[in-house]
């Protein structure tokens, strides 16, 4: 198994575990670990997540609320690469309305049904939910307005392919909204590999 594989594979087991451990306590109504509190530091408002089912936010496991940057206009199509439990595309589909649409992509099968089942009991009408891999979007060239990711990028080894990818989707004048982790250096593994004079370990 190449390296690239095998990163997928950690990617796709590690999100397949957290679709099938999260659910809701009873006890509580709310939602474990992915908190209220949390997603409100992280940019999302009291009033979108009381519009949203609370199986939906339990979900969430993201680090941004990319539907938040102002992008998204009504009657467009947005694309939400690596869309997890449906929280981005949920929201992202009331700013479109019903003249829109929003198309949630993600790699993990078990992501998948938790997202469709959601949004068939919301009722949803405007929203797809697709299996594929960002760095090879099952999407026609030039079909969305707008993309929004919420810390999926990042977990690529192939970051250059998603963005190549991006942009042969995207339609002319589209728009990204990216919610992400950036390294300012290097990590401690790459360091314990370079000596301090900067030479090759």
């Amino acid at each position: 198994m190449s390296e690239t594989e095998r990163i997928k594979e950690a990617v796709k087991s590690a999100y397949g575990s957290l679709a099938t451990s999260r659910t809701i306590p009873l006890e509580s109504g709310c939602c474990e670990p992915a908190t209220k509190d949390k997603l409100l530091r992280y940019g999302y408002t009291k009033e979108e997540l009381e519009s949203l089912p609370e199986s939906v936010i339990a979900l969430s496991d993201g680090c941004g609320n990319p539907t938040g940057l102002g992008m998204i206009r009504k009657d467009e199509t947005v694309l939400d690469l690596g869309s997890g439990g449906g929280i981005d595309v949920f929201l992202a589909s009331k700013k479109v309305g019903d003249g829109g649409k929003v198309i949630g992509l993600d790699m993990t099968p078990e992501m998948i049904q938790r997202a469709r089942t959601n949004a068939a009991k919301a009722g949803l009408s405007n929203v797809e939910f697709r299996s594929g891999e960002i760095e090879k979007m099952p999407i026609e060239a030039e079909s969305v307005d707008v993309i929004i990711s919420n810390c999926v990028i990042c977990l690529s080894p192939d970051k250059g392919g998603v963005f190549q990818e991006m942009f042969r989707v995207l339609r002319p004048g589209g728009r990204l909204a990216i919610a992400d982790e950036v390294a300012l250096g290097p990590s401690a593994r790459m360091r314990r590999k370079t000596p301090p004079n900067g030479a090759a370990a």
